[in-house]
């Protein structure tokens, strides 16, 4: 993908605020797709799972052939940033309850970990990203509990990572979608130009 094309972004859109990461990308001078299908996926340069459900998301990933299209590209380097339900799909491996995940970044992540005390409210902690302070709104969020070598923690709070990544795979417990501080997007975008394959290539890498 050359430096000055616009990305296409594609975005999951069976739940959860997938129209806030796309008002949020296209702020930021990215093209979004709404995901639904392996052909929809083959014409982006990378990939935003949004939070919601995901158990649910699991279902119609795998029903939809998405599941296994979306591991056979990120393993060549495709970006995917995943926001709450999403860093649950990322995970490696999944608690609270157990569940199958796509296993694309190296880490444990705890359901629902932080309860209903938080359903709904926005906390700051601390991140690499930016010199002050990042908000984070967090909704029945999962908590990544431990990270594996080479993963890179890049924002916490209470002593937890919130934001993580490894390579051009990018993962969130909070919904930085809801909030008007586009740093994680912009990272993300930043990745997605520097790392993205070609969504010609994407399409070779899925079988179409």
């Amino acid at each position: 993908m050359k430096e000055t094309a616009k990305p296409k972004i594609g975005i999951l859109a069976i739940q959860g605020d997938f129209a806030a990461h796309a008002a949020m990308l296209q702020s930021l001078g990215a093209e979004t797709i709404e995901v639904r299908t392996v052909a929809d996926l083959e014409q982006c340069d990378a990939l935003v799972l949004p939070g919601g459900e995901s158990t649910t998301q699991l279902q119609f990933l795998q029903e939809e052939g998405l599941f296994e299209a979306i591991k056979k590209v990120a393993a060549n380097n495709f970006p995917v940033l995943g926001t709450c339900a999403g860093a649950i799909l990322l995970a490696t491996h999944v608690s609270n309850p157990p569940q199958a995940s796509l296993g694309l970044l190296d880490m444990s992540v705890l359901r629902n970990a932080y309860g209903r005390q938080v359903a709904s409210d926005v906390f700051i902690g601390s991140s690499k990203l930016k010199s002050g302070p990042m908000e984070m709104v967090f909704i029945r969020a999962p908590i990544i509990d431990s990270v594996g070598a080479g993963v890179e923690v890049l924002s916490e709070y209470a002593n937890k990572p919130t934001l993580v990544q490894k390579g051009s795979i990018l993962a969130a417990t909070f919904h930085p979608e809801l909030t008007d501080d586009p740093t994680v997007h912009q990272h993300f975008l930043d990745l997605v130009r520097k790392n993205a394959v070609p969504a010609e290539s994407v399409s070779a890498q899925t079988g179409k």
